[in-house]
């Protein structure tokens, strides 16, 4: 008769494995009145993961700003060669332009007494003719050549003075002019590819003195 009952004793005894974990779990598990284990063991799953996400999302707010940043640096790195290249274009270009700028204005007073020598020839007199008309085609064929290396003339005969590219020498009443008008050139200008070498020298008119009669 003692045996079923020690059989019975240690059936009682015996304790389930599933059940034990629940009882630890929900021991680990801080119990919200009105709320069973299971509920609050899924509760701090969730937040678990949501302090996962949160750190994740953080993390990768950090990087995508890093990598804004690598990239701003970029386009700045990018946008300052960019410039150091069109300025290194630029110099070399202006360079290229004005290289024979010296050259250039030591030719002028060559240019400047062939036509001296022509205003002051006797074009009627027959036995210089033929050195006046070389001295004209060397003048011709000079003007033309450096005209191809940029130089142009200013000859503003007639035109509206201007002091960024005349030099008025003098001036002189005339009804027959507009003021400020070149009524002169005593010597031609010439520029560079747009940039002055020399200015003309002229003569500007200016509107004539009105006399009043103090006899009245």
């Amino acid at each position: 008769m003692s045996e079923p009952r020690d059989v019975q004793s240690e059936q009682n005894e015996t304790v389930d494995p599933q059940t034990d974990a629940q009882a630890v779990d929900a021991e680990q598990v801080e119990v919200v009145e009105g709320e069973t284990p299971e509920e609050a063991l899924a509760g701090e799953v969730v937040d678990e993961t949501a302090e996962k996400i949160a750190s994740l999302e953080k993390a990768l707010a950090a990087a995508e700003a890093k990598v804004a940043e690598q990239q701003d640096s970029v386009l700045r790195a990018r946008a300052e060669a960019d410039n150091a290249r069109r300025r290194a274009d630029g110099e070399v270009e202006k360079a290229r332009k004005f290289a024979l700028e010296r050259f250039a204005g030591e030719l002028l007073p060559v240019i400047d007494n062939l036509e001296r020598g022509l205003q002051m020839a006797d074009t009627e007199n027959e036995a210089i003719k033929p050195m006046v008309e070389g001295v004209e085609m060397t003048l011709k064929s000079f003007v033309s050549t450096i005209e191809k290396f940029g130089m142009a003339p200013i000859d503003p005969q007639g035109e509206a003075f201007n002091p960024e590219l005349h030099q008025a020498m003098s001036m002189q009443e005339s009804a027959d002019h507009e003021p400020n008008t070149v009524m002169a050139v005593m010597q031609k200008g010439y520029e560079l590819n747009g940039r002055l070498l020399r200015p003309a020298m002229v003569m500007v008119s200016r509107a004539p003195s009105s006399g009043v009669d103090t006899q009245a």
